[in-house]
């Protein structure tokens, strides 16, 4: 088991991401969470098996049509077990 945080640089912001991130962790089978971030990043927290969080870490890396990636930032945490993927306000 893995968790990561992740920060999403670049128009990530009113462009579907959240929404679309919860689909694709869902769809991976990758629980945490994702929230909006007061300086236009998104921020998310990951954690599955290693394969299902490179998936989703790759997914991250595009995000949703409208969005554009400029950077992304990885940092590996401690383990919380967490169930479901939410979308924090």
């Amino acid at each position: 088991m893995k968790r990561c945080k992740i920060k999403i640089e670049g128009i990530v912001q009113g462009v579907g991401f959240r929404f679309s991130a919860r689909k694709a962790a869902m769809g991976i089978g990758v629980s945490g969470f994702v929230k909006n971030m007061p300086d236009g990043s998104v921020y998310a927290e990951a954690e599955a098996e290693e394969k299902k969080i490179n998936e989703f870490i790759s997914w991250c890396k595009k995000g949703p049509p409208a969005a554009r990636v400029e950077k992304i930032i990885v940092t590996e945490m401690e383990v919380k077990h967490s169930e479901g993927f939410y979308i924090k306000t």
